[in-house]
């Protein structure tokens, strides 16, 4: 018979129906490492340093009834580390295309980041662009429109978000890992198939099929909020 001390260790073992893999991806400075750590840990990082090469967290959430673990892959934005990063996009599911409002150097170059991804990752790869910084409204470089109207014709979802205030940091990952989900229930995503992106959990599902819906909730769609009056200033030096 199991001892008492292994079945409290058991208990102890975190489970989850699916492990997903994301990639965060983007020019430096834009504040990927800020948004990840806020998503994560659910504070501002007050003193963010440039990613050297691919930093590594993991968070797990529900989405309706389904426990998901997500596998989050933080790569760094400068072009020496490119070659070693590029080596990580292999067999993600979802990749989060970070720019930054305030700069519009940083939404240049967009499609090359997009392009590199779905070159690699898995075929069913579901992108999200996410426009960082929302805080910084008075420095605005990027519309909102016109960022909008590149994630349509890209076929991207898009949202805005500041990685300082917390203001819809949860929404991309939540929204990218809804869409991944959404396309397993629909037959369209195999998570047995090698390069999804996508492994069942420690609860070992066998199928999700219509007699197995996933329930996933509302994910209501995101707006833009611009509410300069209550905008925090940036820290300086930072990248977030």
């Amino acid at each position: 018979m199991p001892s008492a001390e292994f079945d409290d260790a058991t208990e102890l073992v975190e489970t989850y129906d699916f492990l997903l893999k994301f990639i965060i991806i983007g020019e430096a400075g834009t504040g990927k490492s800020c948004l990840l750590h806020h998503f994560t840990q659910n504070t501002f990082k007050q003193r963010s340093q440039h990613t050297i090469g691919v930093e590594f967290s993991s968070r797990t959430v529900k989405l309706g009834e389904k426990k998901i673990k997500l596998q989050l892959w933080d790569t760094a934005g400068q072009e020496r580390f490119r070659s070693v990063t590029r080596s990580y996009y292999r067999g993600a599911a979802g990749a989060l295309l970070v720019y930054d409002i305030s700069s519009r150097d940083s939404f240049a170059n967009l499609a090359r980041w997009l392009a590199d991804a779905r070159a690699l990752a898995s075929p069913h790869l579901v992108a999200v662009l996410v426009g960082n910084k929302s805080d910084r409204e008075d420095d605005r470089e990027v519309e909102w429109d016109e960022a909008s109207r590149w994630a349509a014709e890209n076929g991207v979802h898009f949202l805005e978000v500041s990685s300082l205030t917390g203001e819809n940091v949860e929404a991309p990952f939540l929204l990218a890992a809804r869409s991944i989900l959404l396309a397993i229930e629909s037959g369209q995503l195999d998570p047995e198939k090698a390069g999804s992106g996508v492994s069942y959990g420690d609860r070992a599902l066998r199928r999700v099929n219509s007699n197995s819906r996933l329930s996933f909730g509302s994910l209501s769609a995101p707006t833009r909020r611009a509410n300069t009056s209550n905008r925090l200033g940036t820290l300086g030096g930072c990248g977030c």
